[in-house]
C-alpha cells in the first residue's frame, strides 16, 4: 500500500484534525503529541469527521454526535453502529505520512 503525505508535523495543532480529500476520504488527528487517521465519512450521516468535535482520543460527528475512538476506529456512542476503519500513519522528518489502500 503506499502511503501518502497528510501535512507537515507542525502544521495540526494538538486536537485538530484534518481531511484528506482523496477517495474515500481520510481524516487526520493531532492528539496527544500523536497522529491518527480513520475515515473521514461518518458511517451514520455522511459527516466529514475532521469537521467533528475533538476531545481527547475522541471525535463526535457534527451531524448527528455520534462518538468515535480516534485510536481505534470503535463506536463509542449511537447513532453509529459501524467503526471507522484506520490508517497506519507515521512521521517522517517534518511530514506526516498515511498508508492508504491502493486506489489503483
Amino acid at each position: 500500500m503506499p502511503w501518502i503525505r497528510a501535512c507537515a508535523a507542525d502544521e495540526l495543532d494538538d486536537g485538530d484534525a484534518l481531511q484528506l480529500p482523496i477517495t474515500p476520504p481520510i481524516a487526520v488527528f493531532h492528539v496527544d503529541g500523536a497522529f491518527y487517521a480513520t475515515n473521514d465519512t461518518c458511517p451514520h450521516g455522511q459527516s466529514s469527521l475532521a469537521d467533528g468535535y475533538v476531545e481527547g482520543k475522541q471525535v463526535e460527528c457534527a451531524w448527528h454526535f455520534a462518538k468515535f475512538d480516534i485510536t481505534t476506529g470503535a463506536v463509542l456512542t449511537p447513532p453509529a453502529n459501524a467503526p471507522l476503519c484506520t490508517y497506519k500513519v507515521q512521521v517522517e522528518g517534518e511530514d506526516v505520512m498515511v498508508e492508504v489502500p491502493d486506489r489503483g
